[in-house]
């Protein structure tokens, strides 16, 4: 079955479900590649009116593949850097997808699952719902998703989970201005379709027009040359020794090096 399941309804409304449940949907380099072929290929279908991204089972989105992480980190210094270009690229698609998103999370919805959350257009949250800016806990620079958070929740949130990786709920995702809203599980799906109805009473050209202006304006969208840019900073922090201690103590369940208990 594929990483990635892309339908479309026959009234033109498209869903993506990152579909690697048995580890919280996690990204690898196969899940972005297939993401990004769907989002282009989704962006230049012109019955396509509406996209929404959902993850398989209980968890929306993890972040990265803590496995991939580690066997990416001993690679060659141009695999290394096409790796984090490839993060990096699938949530430019993601933010500069030319039609209305919504992000329907539930579960687990860490590091690249923020940085989706970020980039779409609505994004609704089940009580349930755990977020975490958590890269810096496995000592690795979320870069590639850092525009779009400081454009979503502000750099004054940003600086804070970003730095810190503390895990927070729901409502304060909703404070914050991660997610519009938060719905119980049982009435989440009524809302999606309210969401989705009002979508289709919007132009499709001027809604295409005026999310492309609102990220132009605010320089949220992104030349080759920042794709570079944030692709490198990601490389270099996941290929320093910090990174590898990092991804090792995650995998093997214990405190990094740096970690220092309170006394």
């Amino acid at each position: 079955m594929s990483i990635v399941l892309t339908d479309i309804s026959p009234r033109g409304v498209a869903t993506v479900t990152l579909n690697r449940p048995e580890v919280g949907n996690a990204y690898n380099a196969d899940m972005l590649a297939a993401l990004i072929d769907g989002l282009e290929t989704l962006a230049a279908d012109p019955s396509v009116r509406c996209l929404i991204v959902r993850g398989a089972g209980k968890h929306f989105q993890a972040g990265a593949d803590i496995r991939w992480l580690n066997q990416v980190a001993d690679y060659p210094p141009e695999e290394n850097l096409a790796a984090s270009v490839a993060t990096t690229r699938a949530m430019q698609r993601l933010n500069e997808f030319p039609k209305p998103m919504i992000a329907v999370i539930k579960g687990a919805c860490f590091g690249g699952g923020v940085g989706i959350a970020c980039c779409v257009d609505v994004a609704l949250a089940t009580p349930d719902a755990l977020f975490g800016i958590t890269e810096v806990r496995v000592g690795v620079s979320p870069t590639p998703i850092s525009t779009y958070m400081v454009g979503a929740i502000g750099l004054r949130h940003t600086r804070r989970y970003a730095l810190t990786g503390e895990r927070f709920g729901a409502t304060e995702a909703m404070r914050i201005g991660l997610v519009h809203e938060v719905v119980p599980a049982d009435a989440i799906e009524a809302k999606v379709a309210d969401v989705v109805d009002a979508c289709f009473l919007s132009g499709p050209s001027a809604m295409a027009v005026t999310k492309r202006s609102f990220l132009g304006a605010n320089g949220l969208l992104l030349d080759e040359r920042q794709v570079t840019m944030l692709a490198h900073e990601g490389w270099m922090a996941r290929a320093s020794a910090e990174g590898h201690e990092g991804t090792s103590a995650f995998r093997e369940k214990r405190a990094p090096g740096w970690y220092k208990p309170s006394e």
